[in-house]
This record gives structure tokens, C-alpha cells and sequence, in this order.
């Protein structure tokens, strides 16, 4: 595994900004997040498909830590499911 980390920043308000992250497979990947707006239901973010859930604390940065291996699509959502995204591992 190579030591370059990938670094993706996604504001959070009133959706994902960017709500597609594009990463490598077999790097280590860091989202950070930062919510920006205490409206909706962003307040936690999870993805089942990389096994994470994080509060989002407004105007706090939330690192999540990944390594996926595997090429493909894996969704990450709202705590609600109503606002989603998705990182894709080429």
C-alpha cells in the first residue's frame, strides 16, 4: 500500500459538496467533513458499505479514515438517508 494519503474535503450544507469522491484503490483515504449548517437531518453521516457512522458537529471537522481495496461505488449517507453520496475506488 502506498503511503500517499487522499484527502478529500466535503462541506456539508443542504447536501455533500462534492457528493461523488473519486479514490484509488488500495490508499488510504481520508473525508473530512465539515457542516456548515445546523439545518436538516446532516448532523450524522454513514455509509454501511465502509462501515462508518460520525456525529458532525456545526463548523467542526470530522475526519473519517478508509482504506478501500476493492474497485467500485460505495454510498455514504444522512443519518436519515435522505441526503446521500457516493465514493467511487478506481
Amino acid at each position: 500500500m502506498s503511503k500517499d494519503v487522499q484527502v478529500v474535503e466535503i462541506i456539508v450544507d443542504g447536501g455533500y459538496q462534492p457528493n461523488i469522491v473519486n479514490l484509488k484503490a488500495g490508499q488510504l483515504a481520508q473525508l473530512k467533513f465539515t457542516r456548515v449548517n445546523e439545518k436538516g437531518c446532516l448532523d450524522t453521516v454513514q455509509s454501511n458499505d465502509l462501515a462508518f457512522s460520525a456525529k458532525l458537529p456545526v463548523n467542526e471537522e470530522v475526519t473519517i479514515a478508509i482504506a478501500p481495496q476493492e474497485a467500485g461505488t460505495y454510498a455514504f449517507s444522512c443519518g436519515m438517508n435522505m441526503f446521500k453520496g457516493k465514493v467511487v475506488v478506481a
